[in-house]
C-alpha cells in the first residue's frame, strides 16, 4: 500500500444540529463520570482489548468522556477513528488498520497506541444525530464476529440512555436546541466570556405568526415540522458563538456576542432569506412567519438574564403588533 496524505472523515451533512446538541448536553470537558466509566471499563475486560472510550466528536477534535488505557483526554478530528464512525449508523469496524487506506499511515497506528483494530458504536441522541462513539482499541489485528458487535451494541445503548437521561434536562426533545435550562446555562458561561473579554451582548426574542392556526387547521405534525425547520435554519444561520434555544411553545431566542447593529442587521436579513427559502422548499397551504425583538447590551450590565429576554421580548411584541397593523 503506496503513502499517501491521511484521508479526513467527512463532515455529516447535519453538523450544525449535531455540533450544537452536543454543546448544549454540557458533557465537553467535564469530570469523567462513573455511570460512563463503569461501561467503558466492562468493555475493556469483557473484549480483552487495551483500550475502551467514550469519545465526544467536537468541532475540530475528538474529547474523551471516559478513557480506560489512553493517556491522553483528547486528539485531533482530521485523526480520529470516531469522526468517521460517527458518519454510520451501525458499528464501524476495521480489523486491520494497516490494511485499510483509511487509516494505515495515521499517527494514532504508525504511533503510540499503534491501534490495529477498532470498533465504534455510534451514540445517537435520535436517527442520524450521533454525537461521539462507544469504541473499542488494540494493536493486535482481530476479527469481531455477529456476538461481539451485539455486546458492544448492548453496552453502547446504555451509555446513550445515560446521555439521554441528561439530554431531558438541557435539550429541548422535539428540535434538539436547548431548552430553557440548558439555554439559561450556555448563556452563563457566554455572558463571563463577554465580559472577560469586554464584548458586547445582544439577545432576539422569536415568536412564530399564527401557529395556532396551523396547528388547528393542518394538525400538529405540520405544527412540529414548522417548529423543527425553524430551528434547524437559526442553527444553519447564526454563528456557532451565539447561544440558540427554545424557551417554550412557538418561542425561540438567541444571543449574540460581539454584534453590532450592522452584524445584526446582516443576521437577521440571512435568516429572513432562509425563512422564505424554506418556504417555497416546503411549498405548504401556510408560510412560516415570525415576529421578532432585539435588544442590545454592553458587557457590563447589571441586568440579569432574564431581564434581558423581557427587553427583547418587549420589543418583540412590539413588532408583531406593528406586523398586525399592517395587515
Amino acid at each position: 500500500m503506496s503513502k499517501t496524505s491521511i484521508i479526513k472523515p467527512k463532515i455529516p451533512a447535519n453538523e450544525a444540529e449535531r455540533s450544537h446538541a452536543l454543546k448544549a448536553l454540557q458533557l465537553l470537558d467535564t469530570p469523567q463520570e462513573d455511570r460512563f466509566d463503569r461501561v467503558t471499563r466492562i468493555a475493556k475486560r469483557m473484549f480483552g482489548v487495551s483500550i475502551s472510550l467514550v469519545s465526544l466528536i467536537d468541532t475540530d477534535r475528538q474529547w474523551f468522556k471516559s478513557n480506560q488505557g489512553f493517556e491522553v483526554t483528547e486528539t485531533s478530528r482530521d485523526v480520529s477513528f470516531c469522526a468517521h464512525a460517527i458518519n454510520q449508523d451501525d458499528l464501524f469496524v476495521i480489523p486491520d488498520t494497516t490494511q485499510d487506506e483509511r487509516f494505515f499511515d495515521n499517527p494514532l497506528v504508525t504511533d503510540d497506541p499503534y491501534i490495529r483494530f477498532y470498533a465504534g458504536y455510534p451514540l445517537k441522541l435520535r436517527p442520524g444525530v450521533n454525537i461521539g462513539t462507544l469504541c473499542l482499541l488494540d494493536p493486535k489485528p482481530r476479527v469481531f464476529d455477529a456476538e461481539d458487535q451485539q455486546l458492544l451494541k448492548d453496552l453502547g445503548a446504555i451509555i446513550e440512555q445515560e446521555i439521554k437521561s441528561i439530554q431531558l434536562a438541557t435539550l429541548d426533545e422535539l428540535t434538539l436546541i436547548s431548552n430553557r435550562r440548558g439555554f439559561m446555562t450556555l448563556v452563563d458561561h457566554s455572558l463571563k466570556i463577554c465580559f472577560r473579554n469586554q464584548l458586547s451582548i445582544t439577545f432576539l426574542l422569536f415568536d412564530l405568526n399564527q401557529f395556532k392556526l396551523i396547528n388547528d387547521e393542518h394538525g400538529h405534525h405540520e405544527g412540529d415540522l414548522v417548529l423543527t425547520t425553524f430551528a434547524q435554519i437559526m442553527l444553519d444561520s447564526f454563528r456557532e458563538s451565539d447561544v440558540v434555544g427554545r424557551l417554550g411553545g412557538d418561542e425561540f431566542v438567541v444571543m449574540l456576542t460581539d454584534s453590532d447593529n450592522e452584524k445584526c442587521d446582516e443576521i437577521l436579513n440571512r435568516f429572513a432569506a432562509a425563512i422564505a427559502e424554506a418556504n417555497e422548499t416546503l411549498n405548504r397551504p401556510y408560510k412560516i412567519e415570525y415576529s421578532v425583538g432585539l435588544a442590545h447590551f454592553q458587557h457590563d450590565t447589571d441586568k440579569s438574564v432574564e431581564k434581558m429576554i423581557q427587553v427583547a421580548d418587549a420589543a418583540m411584541y412590539k413588532n408583531k403588533k406593528s406586523i398586525r397593523i399592517k395587515d
